[in-house]
């Protein structure tokens, strides 16, 4: 489960209500709405939750580095609470659902030398694709 209000506690961010919400509605195992997602539950707890207010939150979450922000494939951006820990995303070709997901070895020790160009490779995203199981049945 993700830690994302307590971090943001640690770090002593002004959590007004509408900030919050948006936490709450982020916080999990295997999160990754999209800013209309996270509106629409927003406002189910707190019904005067703006849409402005949700995006601008969801901008300083990012910004902070609390928050991932995952684009697939054309699709609407979706953001990813799980940004301490490493890993990788599993995404339906079909109803683009995404999955954490943490594979054995290091994407950036797998790319070899002759492969990098002279580049000091720092970070490696690596995106899995696939129908889930919803979508393949």
């Amino acid at each position: 489960m993700s830690d994302l209000l307590e971090r943001l506690r640690g770090r002593r961010w002004r959590l007004t209500s509408q900030r919050r919400v948006v936490a709450e509605v982020l916080d999990g195992e295997h999160v990754h709405l999209t800013a209309d997602e996270v509106h629409a539950r927003a406002a189910e707890r707190l019904p005067e939750i703006s849409r402005a207010t949700v995006y601008n939150t969801l901008g300083e979450l990012v910004t902070l580095g609390e928050v991932i922000e995952v684009s697939t494939d054309g699709r609407a951006k979706r953001y990813d609470p799980n940004a301490h820990e490493p890993h990788q995303h599993l995404v339906c070709t079909g109803c683009g659902a995404i999955r954490d997901v943490h594979p054995l070895g290091n994407p950036l020790a797998d790319l070899p030398p002759e492969q990098r160009f002279g580049f000091t490779v720092s970070q490696a995203e690596v995106t899995y694709r696939g129908l889930c199981p919803a979508c393949a049945g």
